[in-house]
């Protein structure tokens, strides 16, 4: 008994699945300045961040002693518009607060 070119009797096929990848992540990151207090840090970090008080409080002190804390983690998208939103804030409130965003490597 003969086969057609296309079938075969015992060769598993395994269906190719496309590789997807995790879109790249970015932190946005608060620098500590001269100007700010850090009752208005802690603020930010509850209305942009969602942090709860003990977090906020955490991340305010990271801030002080380290020179700069990572506020969140977003998709380049949210992080950009948070980024924007609390510079905005910060500006109408006089204070120099500086957010940026830099990519996250796993």
């Amino acid at each position: 008994m003969s086969q057609k070119p296309h079938e075969s009797s015992d060769v598993a096929v395994a269906e190719a699945r496309p590789k997807v990848s995790e879109p790249p992540r970015y932190a946005c990151i608060l620098y500590n300045d001269d100007y700010t207090t850090m009752e208005f840090v802690v603020e930010v970090l509850n209305r942009f961040f969602g942090k709860s008080e003990d977090q906020a409080v955490q991340i305010m002190m990271r801030v002080h002693r380290d020179g700069r804390g990572v506020a969140g983690i977003y998709s380049h998208e949210v992080a950009e518009t948070k980024a924007h939103l609390v510079t905005e804030y910060a500006r109408s409130k006089n204070f120099p607060l500086k957010v940026e965003i830099e990519e996250v490597i796993a």
